[in-house]
């Protein structure tokens, strides 16, 4: 992206401007309790396609036990265990080092976003000068209306909303977000679709059409 675009520097690694966290935590029940992480398609993980679609992330945290990644992440969980999204993605934004204007956040089974869904989202945020007033973030929208778990979000606003640890346990993201102004992204293509049981992976699998 050129430069001179506000997206340009914010998501230049260089300037930690943009980081993320990986949701990869959950309990995976109808995959038979499985490592969502360490599921492969096409030869290659579900936290390697993460970690591909963050690729313009200065930082990465993954919310998970650890496994091996040939890109440097910290890996943490949150307490107690299993604490559901909110509560996850609020432990990876603590164990940032960096300070970052915006927070990518992506579960770990949505093999079809990418950098360039990312980019989409991040370009919904911006405005000329680097940060829309009126946004607060931006979420990817799958073709039926539901809000997918692939989000960019202002980090101040995120932390003006949080609620405090123990109102972490079990909260729906969407009581998270609900005072927050984010922009839609319509998904292309497959972006929108996740790894909730073996069907849907084998269905990823399979040649689009």
């Amino acid at each position: 992206m050129p430069g001179s675009s506000p997206t340009g520097p914010l998501l230049d690694p260089d300037t930690g401007g943009f980081c993320a966290v990986v949701l990869a935590g959950g309990t995976a029940v109808r995959l038979d309790g499985v490592d969502k992480a360490g599921v492969e398609l096409h030869g290659r993980s579900l936290l390697t396609h993460a970690l591909d679609a963050l690729v313009d992330a200065a930082e990465v945290v993954v919310v998970g036990d650890p496994v091996p990644t040939e890109r440097p992440v910290t890996f943490c969980r949150e307490s107690p265990r299993h604490g559901g999204p909110v509560a996850a993605l609020l432990t990876g934004r603590d164990a940032l080092v960096r300070a970052p204007r915006t927070l990518g956040v992506l579960a770990v089974d949505m093999p079809r976003v990418t950098a360039h869904t990312f980019r989409r989202l991040h370009d919904a945020l911006l405005g000329e000068d680097g940060l829309a007033e009126d946004v607060d973030g931006a979420r990817l929208v799958a073709p039926d209306g539901r809000h997918q778990l692939a989000l960019v979000l202002r980090t101040d606003r995120l932390d003006a909303v949080r609620p405090d640890h123990e109102g972490q346990h079990g909260m729906a993201m969407r009581h998270l977000l609900r005072d927050l102004r984010l922009a839609e992204v319509a998904a292309l293509g497959e972006e929108h679709r996740d790894v909730d049981t073996w069907a849907d992976l084998r269905d990823l699998a399979e040649p689009p059409g």
